[in-house]
């Protein structure tokens, strides 16, 4: 497992170089010149050359990607070209925010996605399982652009019962955790309705329950921890996908996270803080894989790492 920990983050240097450079020539070909947006249509040539020497724009760009990686390599990512404040004091202050959200919005997945996968599993073909598919269905259909402002219209508006948008506390969070988890519910009732299904039928299980283990026992400590395995690759990936989906709902409710701090961002036209918060996804991204990787040797011992199978 030692070993393989090291090889995985050997793996991850290369990949974050490369996720780095693209994040770099990708922003620099964004149509605009955020000088002159700083500065207005209006501005005088002496004075917008001048602003972009102290900004270091007027450089090669092989020299601007030279101090990038430098920077990125000592942590410091430089400052925002509208507040001047540093890059990663701008993120960590938004970050918390972002990830407040994912992790309610897989709670909420999680909570419909497991009663309904194993209730879809446990009576497959019946009254239960089709109903079961036909709400992940209908949460993996319907998008979050329409979603929130529904829910909106319905619960903030016409009830009366959450806030509209902000962070405000937890009534605040219901709505976009809602809007986010609805459609990874719909993908993990899919997914652990099918991995579940498929464990039942295993021998081994047919074995325990031919020596008197209770069905209870059989489902819960035996068939549903090895059909977990699959879901967690996929919570895995999702897990990255919700601070990157979070971009439209955090516009939605005016949760100030970093997929609002994104949006912003792109129209300012300010680089150094673009470049951050598309970085942070990036090696959020990195970091979730290797986690997913751990994880399932946690829990199923039977996948070897390094090693013939």
């Amino acid at each position: 497992m030692t070993g393989y920990l090291v090889r995985r983050l050997a793996q991850v240097v290369p990949t974050a170089l490369l996720a780095a450079t693209l994040v770099f020539s990708l922003i620099h070909m964004i149509p605009g010149d955020p000088v002159e947006m700083m500065l207005g249509e209006g501005a005088q040539r002496t004075d917008v050359e001048a602003l972009r020497h102290d900004l270091g724009l007027d450089r090669p760009l092989l020299a601007q990607y030279g101090s990038f990686l430098g920077g990125l390599a000592r942590g410091d990512l430089g400052s925002s070209l509208r507040s001047g404040e540093p890059v990663l004091a701008i993120i960590f202050a938004r970050f918390p925010a972002t990830l407040e959200l994912a992790v309610a919005s897989l709670v909420v997945a999680l909570l419909i996605a497991l009663p309904l996968g194993v209730l879809a599993a446990l009576h497959r073909d019946g009254v239960i399982d089709h109903g079961a598919r036909l709400l992940a269905l209908v949460g993996v259909s319907v998008p979050s652009i329409w979603l929130g402002p529904m829910l909106i219209l319905l619960l903030a508006i016409y009830w009366d019962l959450l806030p509209v948008s902000g962070r405000q506390g937890v009534a605040s969070l219901v709505l976009p955790a809602i809007t986010l988890g609805a459609g990874i519910a719909g993908l993990l009732t899919r997914m652990v309705r099918a991995a579940l299904a498929d464990e039942l039928v295993r021998p081994y299980l047919l074995a325990a329950r031919a020596r008197g283990v209770g069905a209870a026992a059989v489902v819960g400590r035996h068939a549903l921890k090895n059909a977990l395995v699959p879901v967690v690759t996929v919570l895995g990936l999702q897990f990255g996908a919700l601070l990157t989906g979070a971009i439209i709902t955090e516009t939605i409710f005016s949760w100030p996270g970093v997929g609002r701090l994104l949006v912003e961002s792109i129209r300012l036209r300010d680089y150094p803080l673009l470049q951050g918060s598309v970085l942070l996804i990036a090696f959020t991204y990195l970091f979730v894989n290797l986690a997913t990787d751990v994880a399932y040797a946690v829990l199923d011992p039977r996948i070897r790492y390094g090693g013939s199978p």
